[in-house]
This record gives C-alpha cells, structure tokens and sequence, in this order.
C-alpha cells in the first residue's frame, strides 16, 4: 500500500497518543488526526482510582502529554469530536452529524465501556462507575469518613478503589463471587495475600454474587446469592470489567471476536485499519491484555505496520497495581505455569511468586519485590534455562542466571 497522506486515529487514550508519538518518532510525516469524544486534553487512566480519587493528582497532574506537545508534534487533536462510523473504503471517519472526513488509514483506539450489573436494579445511574475523569471526581465526592461504601468486583480497579475508599474512612465492604480474585493471573500465593490484606485493613470482604440491586431512599440494598443476607450501602461503585467498544468495527466488516481481531502489526482484517489497546485482541491469543503498557506498546506496533518497519521483538506482558501502601507487579499469566517456586517469605507481606513450565519461567507476580520482577522479565524474555531451587534461594541473585 502507497505511503498514507493522513492517518486517523480514533480514541484518545493512551494506546491511541502512543501511536501518535510513534508514528512521529519512526518519521510519519503526513496529516494525524486524533479524534476525541472527550472535552480536554488526553489524560492517563490508572491514576482515577489511585490518586485521582484520594485528591492528590488534579487534571494537569494525569495527562498523557502537556499541550504544546500536539502543536510540536503536528497532531491535530479534535476535542468532543465523535466518530459514530469508519469507512475503510473508499477512506474515511464518519462524525456524529454524518461528515465524512477522508483518512488513508484509520487506527481503532475506542477502548471499552465499563460493565453494568446485570441484575435487578443494576442499571440504576446512581450506580458508580470509574472509567472517565468524571466519574472519578462524582465518586470522590462520595468518600466521605463514615461513608457505607460497597465495591461489586475484586479485580484491580475494585480493589484499588476499595483500598482508596478505606484510606478516606469509608466503611468499604468488598463484593466477588470468586474466594481469591486474580488467581489465575498471579497465582494462589500472591492473589492470597493481597487479598488477606483487604481484611486486615478493615474491609468486610464478602464471597458472593450480587443477584438484586434495590434503592431504599438514598441509600442501596445489594442482595447476595449464596450468602444469606444483604448489603446495605450508600454508595455503589462497580468495577467488573469492561466491554471492547468494537461497534465502528463490525459496522464496518471487520472480523471481531472479544475485541477487534488483529495480526502482531496490529492490522485488522482490512488493510487500511489497525487497532490498539484494550478494543484490540491478537488473533491467536486467547485474551486482550487491557494494561497500560500493553497500550503503549501497541501504539508502537501499529506505527511501525503502518509504516512498513519491522517489528520489535515481543516481551512478556506486565502490569502493576497499587492497594494498602504496597505495589503488586506481574509478568505473563500464571496459569500458564505448571508449577510455582516462591522466593521469600510469605509471612512477611514482599515476595515473589514464578511460574515454570519445564527449566524455563513462563510467568512472575511479586509483592513489592520490583526490582527481583524487572530482572526475572529479562529471564522470561530471553528464555533461560534456570534451576528451581536457585530461583527459591534468596542468597542467589536473580542477575546471576542473566550470565549463563
């Protein structure tokens, strides 16, 4: 395909500026456009339930790049611009009031939309969601001391939003229908103790399935499945996942399967159309890696298939997570692994947990233990052959089998 005259990039999240950045940065030189539904300047995400919500971080203190860097970068940003349709052919993005703005290539960056309740009473719009930087300050406004706070879903943003909520003197009860959330991705160890953790702060943790939601006044009763009782709370914050946004792309024919199926250039099954970050899923993959990084390197991707530059040598996936003053970091996913060698003591609240498949780690969770994962990282990447019982003995330094 001949070299593209303007690129659209679709989203504004940090897949979508990554790629923008890219594309500038391998020697794009043409028209970018960057579609935003949003008013204001792109801002990063993971900061709305860690900081955002305890009132440390203010707009300008999250966003994705300062201002001067869309004039720097020639990046045409289109602020509360909406794109309702692509038009791969004959080329072009077709905005809310039927405009069609002509592009030779077009990149999905749409991300998702949260998950709703699926019950009685979940699709209340007083009901908290946390995806957008409104919905975090409406939620802040909301963690007052004293406040009967209920988070429904135990995953990261759950947790991290529980953990806020306790911080601000919230009494926090923390809703899942899985025993240890995040097990297959971290392993029993890890997910066991961080989850410990939310009971030691004072969180009730509650094990069920939320079968009703009902509004009493201004205040919520949960009804739980499997757990003889209710839960009463002010406030309702659900963080049980979120749904790819692939509308434009099954409007527009291209193959979607949990996410808008793409190859390792990020291209869909229209030449003319790549996709990035959390709407996107490499064919052959089982699942989508909704992380910040994955994000960002995803915009890399794409540039460079757009571009017609090789690709960069695949790393193993990782992703961080903030709760209770301690930082989880992971590698890959553990039920990948056959078998699991902890190093370090359980005990002591900082450890790490690998995941082998035969000599080799195939993945790696860690309680604030960064800088043992970013090394085992490069042994997962390089793929090393190790001894197990090197990798449980403390006095063997992790960079040692880097050497061999």
């Amino acid at each position: 395909m001949n070299a593209p005259r303007r690129i659209a990039v679709v989203g504004a999240g940090l897949a979508a500026v990554s790629t923008c950045d890219a594309l500038r940065a391998h020697g794009y030189d043409g028209d970018l456009v960057l579609y935003s539904a949003e008013r204001g300047l792109p801002y990063d995400r993971p900061p709305l339930s860690k900081n955002v919500l305890l009132g440390k971080d203010r707009r300008e203190d999250v966003l994705l790049r300062p201002e001067q860097w869309y004039d720097d970068q020639r990046v045409r940003l289109r602020e509360g611009t909406v794109v309702q349709a692509i038009r791969p052919r004959p080329g072009g993005v077709e905005l809310a009031d039927g405009v069609i703005e002509p592009a030779d290539r077009i990149v999905l960056a749409t991300g998702g939309t949260p998950r709703t309740l699926p019950v009685p009473g979940g699709a209340d719009p007083e009901i908290l969601l946390l995806r957008t930087w409104e919905d975090a300050q409406l939620l802040r406004e909301r963690l007052l001391p004293g406040a009967r706070v209920a988070v429904v879903g135990a995953g990261l943003i759950g947790a991290e939003t529980a953990a806020v909520a306790t911080t601000l003197g919230c009494r926090v009860t923390l809703v899942d229908p899985v025993g240890v959330p995040l097990a297959p991705v971290v392993g029993d160890d890890i997910a066991t103790a961080l989850h410990d953790r939310h009971r030691a702060e004072g969180i009730d943790v509650v094990t069920a399935a939320v079968d009703r939601v009902e509004r009493r006044g201004r205040r919520f009763l949960i009804g739980l499945s499997g757990y003889g009782g209710t839960v009463a709370a002010d406030t309702i914050v659900v963080g049980i996942g979120i749904r790819p946004a692939t509308q434009p792309a099954e409007a527009a024919g291209l193959r979607v399967d949990d996410g808008v199926l793409v190859d390792a250039d990020r291209r869909t099954s229209h030449p003319a159309v790549h996709a990035v970050g959390d709407v996107a899923r490499e064919a052959g993959r089982r699942t989508r890696h909704e992380h910040w990084e994955a994000a960002q390197r995803d915009g890399d991707a794409a540039a460079r298939g757009i571009l017609g530059l090789p690709a960069t040598d695949p790393v193993a996936p990782w992703f961080w997570s903030d709760r209770h003053g301690t930082r989880l970091e992971a590698i890959g996913t553990m039920a990948e692994a056959e078998r699991t060698v902890l190093r370090g003591a359980v005990d002591s609240g900082a450890f790490l947990a690998l995941g082998l498949r035969g000599e080799r780690v195939v993945a790696a969770a860690a309680i604030d233990r960064t800088r043992d994962i970013r090394t085992v990282r490069r042994i997962i990447d390089r793929r090393v052959t190790v001894d197990p019982s090197a990798l449980a003995d403390e006095s063997t330094d992790l960079r040692s089998m880097l050497t061999r």
